[in-house]
């Protein structure tokens, strides 16, 4: 009984946190194509896998060990992909060039800000659980220094007049989550292992 309410905890919190990530990758995504801002739009791309992340972490609740590793690599792949999307826009804006609308990228960044520190609010309790809610924990700490990045280039957007910041934490965030892609990866494969 006591693992089935833990469950249904578990199942309720990644719920709420796929609700949020899914729409913030909406707000964030339209945002940063209206504001013309890769930082934004890299952010929302993230928003994207975390909902990825979070919707194969609600899968594996209650199931085997075998199944939560196959959970947090899913996650990890998942990010890795959006991640080249990302990319990819990225060099498709540095060719093309870009004026990104500072304001904008400031008042979304916040926003986006607010429901990570919720999300990790609530993922606090699991950051030491399962390779699956570990997973989780890790692309969420990530987002907020991600969504630190873009507030910074907000400012250094205004300040230099220029869009060179944005694309510069544009490729900034697209480290950042690489970075937490193979830090994931490599504990769901080091879990793999021990099964």
């Amino acid at each position: 009984m006591e693992q089935a309410t833990a469950q249904a905890t578990e199942r309720r919190a990644l719920r709420t946190l796929l609700a949020l990530n899914g729409a913030m990758f909406v707000i964030e995504v339209s945002a940063g194509l209206a504001a013309d801002s890769m930082g934004l739009v890299a952010d929302g791309l993230d928003m994207l896998a975390d909902a990825a992340v979070y919707g194969l972490s609600l899968y594996a609740v209650g199931r085997p060990a075998r199944a939560k590793v196959r959970a947090a690599l899913g996650a990890g792949y998942a990010q890795l992909t959006l991640a080249a999307a990302a990319i990819v826009k990225l060099g498709v804006a540095l060719v093309h060039g870009s004026a990104p609308e500072a304001l904008p990228m400031l008042g979304i960044s916040l926003l986006a800000l607010g429901v990570n520190v919720w999300s990790l609010a609530i993922l606090k309790r699991y950051r030491q659980g399962e390779v699956h809610l570990r997973a989780a924990w890790i692309f969420s700490a990530t987002d907020v220094q991600v969504n630190l990045a873009v507030m910074l280039a907000a400012v250094l957007v205004t300040v230099t007049a220029s869009g060179i910041p944005d694309l510069v934490i544009a490729a900034g965030i697209c480290v950042l989550i690489l970075r937490s892609v193979t830090r994931i990866l490599r504990e769901a494969y080091r879990e793999r292992a021990r099964l």
